[in-house]
């Protein structure tokens, strides 16, 4: 599992990327940049994906300065450069109350 403290680190000192689908999603869903450094900032690492497709990486749920509760998908923070993924404000029908555990179909 990655540290949450070193990615945080990442964020804030501007070492990260975004992919292009993370640029897509935050203009289609409204999501601003201050709010993804607001949301990692206060997050907490909820889901692990160390085969993912392209590098291992993590989900992670955290509220910007407003309450907003954003998902970010990002890879581990082994890379130079983190790279967010993508980004979206999850959805309670899928998620738990405080969306860190997915829902099972069947709840």
């Amino acid at each position: 599992m990655p540290n949450i403290e070193e990615i945080r680190y990442k964020i804030a000192n501007n070492q990260f990327e975004l992919s292009k689908h993370a640029v897509d999603q935050s203009i289609s869903r409204q999501i601003r940049l201050q709010e993804i450094r607001e949301a990692i900032a206060n997050s907490q690492i909820i889901e692990d994906y160390p085969n993912d497709k392209y590098a291992p990486s993590c989900l992670i749920c955290g509220l910007t300065k407003t309450g907003k509760t954003i998902h970010i998908q990002i890879s581990y923070p082994s890379r130079p450069l983190v790279k967010i993924i993508t980004v979206y404000e999850p959805d309670p029908q899928k998620w738990n109350n405080d969306f860190t555990i997915r829902r099972n179909n069947n709840e």
